[in-house]
């Protein structure tokens, strides 16, 4: 008591005969402690919590594409298991989520395919393949195919320029030897569709995106020739890190919610 007394550089005890009794600061510092055992116990019983497998958070980041079309069915069955799990969701395209991945930010990634890292390990969802999609107004969909050498020639709205597909089309058409004419980039796939069944221009998007719009007859979709451009999807999470249930359960819920917006895809494999 000695010490603590130097330590604090005040006395915390009065000694009064054989009873002792705390002074002023010795009250304030006894009020402290408690409230610093009080919390570490806390501390150490949500530690032990957490400790058990199936206790958790889930931090995911998920394209705008599949935070459309794929995380709402998933998180809805995921919820009715993991109901009082918190959840938080960081928007991004591939190249954002690898950074937040590495980061820390988040656990998992629903994202295509990225380039080979040993850091990271990638999980297949399901494959695509991205066609030409026009108005039914525009020439080509009353011929049913598009002529190659009138590809340079339309005005084209595409994603984001800056995003993973992109660069897919990029790649692509550079190999191909042609050079598209853009005239509208844009973050939004409905709001390319809008323009789209506008007939303001034509856009590359993935059947499934449009599945709708092409049953209904508002947009009609082409194939972009004999060599397709196809795309992996999947979830991609640090290699050397253990999921949790939380995290497992969602992996699985993602992969119903792909073969329900995708019922011709087979199931993905299992994880190793």
């Amino acid at each position: 008591m000695k010490a603590l007394e130097e330590d604090v550089g005040c006395r915390l005890l009065d000694r009064v005969g054989k009873k002792v009794f705390l002074t002023e600061a010795g009250e304030q510092l006894l009020t402290h402690a408690a409230k610093i055992l009080r919390e570490m116990k806390e501390a150490r019983e949500s530690l032990q919590q957490l400790g058990k497998w199936g206790k958790g958070r889930l931090r995911i980041g998920a394209s705008a594409t599949a935070c459309q079309y794929i995380v709402p069915k998933a998180l809805t069955d995921f919820k009715r298991r993991h109901g009082d799990c918190p959840i938080n969701i960081e928007p991004g395209d591939t190249s954002l989520m690898i950074e937040a991945l590495l980061a820390g930010r988040i656990d998992l990634a629903i994202s295509l395919r990225p380039q080979p890292d040993e850091s990271l390990e990638f999980r297949p969802l399901f494959t695509d393949e991205l066609n030409y999609l026009v108005s039914p107004a525009h020439p080509w969909a009353a011929r049913g195919s598009v002529p190659r050498d009138e590809v340079p020639r339309q005005n084209f709205i595409l994603y984001n320029r800056s995003s993973y597909t992109a660069r897919l089309i990029d790649d692509y058409f550079r190999q191909e030897r042609i050079v598209l004419n853009t005239c509208i980039e844009l973050g939004s796939m409905e709001a390319i569709k809008e323009l789209v069944k506008l007939n303001l221009g034509v856009s590359i998007v993935a059947t499934w995106i449009a599945r709708e719009e092409i049953a209904n007859g508002t947009l009609v979709s082409l194939s972009m020739g004999r060599r397709k451009l196809k795309r992996e999807w999947g979830i991609l999470h640090l290699k050397d890190r253990r999921l949790g249930l939380s995290e497992e359960t969602f992996i699985t819920m993602a992969q119903h919610a792909a073969r329900a917006l995708m019922p011709e895809i087979p199931p993905a494999p299992s994880a190793p």
